[in-house]
């Protein structure tokens, strides 16, 4: 058997300011789950954060889950966890796809997520992947999830001053060049 891999990651962010995460988890798997949580957790309290928890029936409701979240409340990122073990149908590939797809679209629009939904063949890769003392899936999702955030907040405030926003904050009419004085 070879040896196990091991993979960089960069040193945990530091916050100036509180940080607090939503973990959306679907516990279909609930074994799974719960050692998926337990990382995340133990990944957010060392980071000196704070979390709250939902579980949603399934992986596909994890994005919509997290989709409210980010309409109605004050998260500075999330957790998706969950797990999609390959069965007999192609409702498999439905599912890993549609998720997948749908939290990497949040991310593209700039929620800060870190997705920790497993997709594997079986039962026992994803208890390995699940396992806190093996490859704790759920604590490297949380971690990306921190990191995104310090990301957000390094350059949230940052001003390129191209596009329809002046840098000034001032805007400019069409055929005018001192500040507004002119109207169109």
């Amino acid at each position: 058997m070879a040896a196990a891999e091991k993979h960089y990651t960069p040193p945990m962010p530091k916050f100036d300011k509180p940080v607090k995460l939503l973990i959306v988890v679907a516990p279909y798997y609930k074994d799974i789950a719960d050692d998926l949580v337990a990382g995340a957790k133990a990944a957010i309290k060392d980071a000196g954060a704070s979390f709250d928890l939902v579980e949603v029936p399934g992986a596909l409701e994890v994005p919509t889950a997290i989709a409210i979240a980010e309409r109605t409340s004050n998260f500075d990122g999330f957790v998706a966890l969950g797990c999609v073990i390959r069965g007999e149908t192609t409702h498999y590939d439905t599912v890993c796809n549609d998720s997948s797809r749908a939290i990497s679209q949040m991310g593209l629009n700039g929620i800060c997520i870190g997705n920790g939904i497993l997709t594997v063949e079986n039962r026992k890769q994803a208890e390995v992947r699940a396992d806190v003392k093996d490859q704790n899936k759920g604590g490297g999702a949380a971690i990306a999830a921190l990191h995104l955030v310090a990301l957000s907040r390094k350059w949230g405030n940052e001003t390129k001053g191209i596009g329809f926003k002046p840098a000034s904050g001032e805007f400019l009419m069409a055929d005018s060049t001192d500040n507004g004085s002119k109207t169109a």
